[in-house]
């Protein structure tokens, strides 16, 4: 098999961990704690995220040099969000919120997720496309670390939209976009050859992802876990992401 197809393979492996997360979403009893438990996964996830994964990935791609390139599209990424944000309906005290207004901020959060995740994901899968070519081995170990972290992620976004009353045909569509974003950044690696793609333009793609996820950190789910109900399940939840993480760093 030519190494190359091996390389598309790998990427499409890391959309089946976002496909598992769901599926124990859409398995689970209790969804109302399975969501507290998931918001809180998503919040140590993505803070970790940040930490050990885009930062240095920022740092690596652009350098000192460029970072002018990370302020802007930083604050461009953090700008998209809260622009579509005003066009989603979910402005209202969390504490107050009826269900209905429940439910339509979960799917709010989910939809805004999935925008920046879809982004980070095909950077992602370019990445790991890459690595496959140097050394198969080393691509498909780090794959399955990648894959670690996308886990949860399968979660929070079954678990948002389902509990934000989504139609199915909607939620697997956006799970599958999730899903199969890295794979489009393995195949769109491999029709720019690998080499066409300049530091600086992966390392800007990182920047608006990571502003993205510092819009939903602080705008979105920070309000909504302090007011989570079940707060044993949402602490169990931030926990299992840090140690998530943690593994998938060690992989």
């Amino acid at each position: 098999m030519k190494i190359e197809i091996i390389g598309l393979l790998i990427t499409l492996l890391l959309g089946v961990f976002v496909l598992i997360g769901a599926l124990v979403a859409f398995l689970a009893n209790k969804k109302d704690k399975i969501t507290d438990f998931s918001l809180g996964l998503a919040f140590s996830v993505i803070i970790m995220l940040i930490i050990i994964d885009l930062i240095p990935d920022v740092v690596e791609h652009l350098g000192l040099k460029y970072i002018w390139l990370f302020l802007i599209f930083s604050f461009l990424g953090y700008g998209v969000l809260r622009l579509l944000d005003q066009f989603i309906p979910d402005h209202h005290e969390h504490d107050k919120m009826t269900k209905k207004e429940a439910n339509n901020n979960l799917a709010h959060i989910g939809i805004i997720s999935s925008v920046a995740l879809i982004i980070h994901n095909v950077v992602e899968g370019m990445a790991v496309y890459s690595t496959v070519l140097s050394e198969v081995s080393t691509g498909l170990m780090l794959a399955i670390g990648i894959g670690f972290h996308n886990l949860p992620l399968g979660m929070v976004i079954a678990t948002t939209f389902y509990q934000g009353n989504q139609k199915p045909l909607k939620i697997w569509l956006s799970i599958g976009g999730v899903a199969l974003s890295t794979l489009f950044g393995g195949i769109l690696s491999f029709f720019l050859n690998n080499q066409l793609v300049p530091e600086w333009a992966l390392g800007s793609l990182l920047s608006l992802t990571l502003g993205m996820l510092l819009f939903i950190l602080f705008s979105e789910l920070w309000p909504r876990i302090r007011h989570s109900k079940f707060k044993k399940e949402r602490n169990l939840g931030v926990g299992l992401g840090i140690i998530i993480m943690l593994i998938s760093l060690i992989v």
